[in-house]
């Protein structure tokens, strides 16, 4: 039976992503090998709980949920990261995977939605970005762009345009929080008519900081 590191495991609003304000179950898997500055669950990092595929498919099941998204640290860090999307598409549920696009997604079940980063210069990790990762995006998947300053603006922007981002997915635009001011964010978007989606964190002015939210 697959284990996994499992850092929590609880019910909330979903904050991010075209589910935005839906109920949802988040599963964060602990690690990541990577160091955003702008990282806001580094206590996923290390610690955890190792955890039978089993029980984790029951406390999930526990919250009687539609969505159930799994996130991290970085999940496809661990390799039964695979087995639980397979196990949760089977049980019915919405899933979605939100993952930092420096680790190959070829292998994800297709019925599960990617949540996938694009790194920006502004989040100290751009050189991890697994480019090949584009080409295996569904018209259902997402992009996240974290934006920290003008400059990563326009490395977005020119992300966009080179990977024809708008004809693959969805592409989201967030404001770093603390480092961008979302209003600013939003009048670039509107300036340039760019094709995506402006998102705020919904957790963050909801409930700040508070983990487990």
């Amino acid at each position: 039976m697959a284990q996994l590191r499992i850092t929590e495991i609880f019910y909330s609003l979903q904050g991010e992503s075209n589910s935005v304000g839906l109920p949802t179950v988040f599963v964060r898997l602990t690690g990541c090998p990577l160091r955003c500055g702008y990282c806001d669950t580094t206590y996923a990092f290390k610690g955890g709980e190792w955890l039978e595929l089993d029980t984790v498919m029951e406390q999930v099941a526990a919250y009687a949920p539609q969505y159930v998204c799994v996130t991290g640290g970085e999940p496809l860090a661990q390799e039964a990261c695979l087995e639980l999307l397979v196990a949760l598409c089977n049980a019915g549920y919405r899933v979605s995977l939100e993952t930092s696009g420096a680790l190959d997604i070829s292998r994800v079940d297709p019925r599960v939605v990617n949540v996938m980063d694009l790194k920006t210069p502004g989040s100290g990790e751009e050189e991890k970005n697994l480019f090949s990762n584009i080409d295996r995006l569904k018209p259902e998947d997402q992009v996240k762009f974290v934006i920290c300053d003008a400059a990563d603006y326009d490395w977005a922007r020119e992300q966009l345009r080179a990977w024809d981002l708008g004809n693959r997915c969805q592409v989201l635009f967030s404001p770093a929080l603390g480092l961008q001011n979302a209003t600013e964010l939003a009048e670039w978007i509107l300036r340039d008519r760019l094709n995506v989606r402006f998102q705020i964190q919904l957790h963050k002015y909801l409930w700040g900081d508070v983990a487990g939210k």
